[in-house]
This record gives structure tokens, sequence and C-alpha cells, in this order.
């Protein structure tokens, strides 16, 4: 993978598809309608900006049935979950905010475990 910090603060100039890195930082894996919910933004705009991160290289998916899950890409260089850790940590009031309207979330999908 050939991500710098240029092109990794590129990816994330954009508030939605910031946000979107950090609930997968701290969730692990979410599906559109769960980022939909969490985030409180439309289909469209949310699978757009997956799109954009997956071109980036963050991000990476798998399906199940009729979910699409999607997760920060397993092959990122080491430097990069840290600084969306510290992120996850400086952004917290906003992100607890989005963290509890996905907790609030009725019928969330039930994933099974990946396979690695």
């Amino acid at each position: 993978m050939s991500l710098t910090p240029l092109s990794l603060f590129k990816c994330l100039s954009d508030e939605t598809r910031l946000r979107i890195v950090l609930m997968l930082t701290g969730e692990q894996e979410l599906c559109v309608c769960e980022l939909i919910a969490a985030l409180d933004d439309s289909q469209p705009k949310i699978s757009r900006h997956l799109a954009m991160l997956r071109a980036c290289g963050l991000l990476a998916d798998r399906r199940q049935g009729q979910w699409i899950y999607y997760r920060l890409h397993p092959e990122l260089p080491d430097w990069a979950p840290a600084i969306l850790q510290q992120t996850s940590i400086a952004d917290g009031e906003r992100l607890g905010a989005d963290t509890r309207r996905l907790a609030a979330m009725l019928a969330r999908p039930q994933r099974q475990a990946m396979c690695s």
C-alpha cells in the first residue's frame, strides 16, 4: 500500500469522511445503514464517501448476505492507525454523539465473525 501522510490527510479533508473513519476506528466494522444512523446523514452521501475512502486505500469491505461491511484496511502502514486513534481522542465530543446515535439504532444487522 502506498499511503503517505499527505494522501491520508487529503482523504480525510472532508468532515464526513473523517467521521466515517473515526467511527470505524472505534467500532472496527460497520455497514452503510449503521453509518447513516450514526452520522445522521443520507445513504447516497455516505455511500459516495465510502467509495472515496476505498479508492484512497483506507477502507476494505466484505459482503455478508445483503450487507456490505466496511473496516479500516488491514494493510495500512503502522503510523496511520496511530494517527486515527489520536484523532479519535481529540475529537471525542463529536465522536461520542455519533456513537450514541449508533447505540440507539434499532434493528442493527447481525454480523458473523470475519474470517481472516
